[in-house]
């Protein structure tokens, strides 16, 4: 284990700081975007608690997605530059 000032931890501790708020930014920015779906073509009930739960079940999953893709590209883009 490392002591609490061991820069290895202190970038990990900023690394999961990091991903935590990209993932609810991009949950918001789907959630924001999914507003203009016309759930009613697609559902019986739009109104539905079920509906409801179909929404917020496809924000996490299409904006952990999201996330997932911004955090591999800045990921990606840093490695890069050790070529360089």
């Amino acid at each position: 284990m490392g002591t609490p000032f061991d820069p290895f931890s202190g970038m990990v501790r900023m690394n999961a700081i990091i991903g935590i708020v990209v993932v609810l930014i991009c949950m918001v920015a789907v959630w924001w975007a999914l507003q203009q779906v016309r759930w009613e073509v697609f559902l019986k009930n739009a109104k539905s608690p079920q509906a409801k739960g179909l929404q917020m079940i496809l924000t996490i999953i299409l904006g952990y997605e999201l996330a997932r893709f911004i955090m591999d590209y800045l990921g990606w883009s840093l490695t890069l530059q050790m070529l360089f």
